[in-house]
């Protein structure tokens, strides 16, 4: 296995749920962490438990929806480490309404944050891999972006989209030794999954955010030579 230590990555949204729970596991791993989000109380705290564990950690507030704040924040994030090798697009919103039902503003809030979100952050991040010639992205879709269910039309069409701009990424940079994984897990116990009321949460039956990070961690652990293109991940309790 490849090791990670002194390594450095950027985590969108990672001050709770599966960001939080992946950047601690980076930081395990002596990986030297950059959070983003939106509310700088919940970044900082992250940020303080995080250098507990030995590591370079830091933050950028920013809202991944707009761009020239991504610009400003992922600016300050790699002129603080002086590079980057990690990007994880995990930031994401959802909804729940009929196709008919929802606002035309929430339907697109979740394409902006969803799809343009990932897309402006690895747009700035993505020149610096390709400079070094090396590094690692992890885009987080869903199995909702595999089948479309009701009520829930914003949400899958945004993570289709996010398969489809990451796969089609993937062909492109694999020239500059850059490997570019999708995700698609199932439903995780994560702090939005909880808040809409998608699971209750045990431990005994529902993904946790742990477990998607473990599995991060595995795919960046392969040799160079490897890459783990995509992953579904599935709790093993129907």
């Amino acid at each position: 296995m490849e090791s990670l230590k002194g390594k450095k990555a950027i985590i969108t949204g990672g001050s709770r749920g599966l960001g939080k729970a992946t950047a601690v596991s980076f930081a395990k791993e002596g990986i030297d962490v950059a959070i983003t989000g939106r509310n700088e109380k919940r970044l900082q705290e992250t940020v303080n438990e995080l250098k507990e564990l030995g590591v370079n950690a830091i933050y950028a507030v920013f809202d991944v929806g707009n761009y020239e704040e991504v610009k400003t924040g992922i600016k300050s994030v790699i002129e603080n480490f002086g590079s980057i090798d990690i990007l994880v697009n995990n930031a994401g919103i959802a909804a729940f309404g009929s196709f008919n039902d929802m606002e035309v503003s929430t339907w697109s809030n979740i394409i902006q944050t969803n799809v343009m979100g990932m897309y402006y952050v690895t747009k700035e991040v993505l020149p610096h891999l390709i400079k070094q010639n090396s590094g690692d992205i992890i885009n987080v879709s869903s199995t909702a972006g595999l089948n479309g269910n009701a009520n829930v039309s914003a949400y899958s069409a945004s993570k289709f989209a996010v398969i489809g701009m990451s796969e089609s990424l993937m062909k492109e940079v694999r020239k500059n030794n850059i490997r570019v994984c999708t995700l698609t897990p199932s439903t995780i116990a994560s702090d939005m999954s909880l808040d809409l009321g998608i699971t209750d949460g045990n431990v005994e039956k529902v993904l946790q955010p742990d477990d998607f990070a473990e599995l991060i961690v595995a795919g960046l652990q392969l040799p160079r030579r490897a890459m783990l293109k995509s992953a579904a991940l599935w709790s093993t309790n129907p």
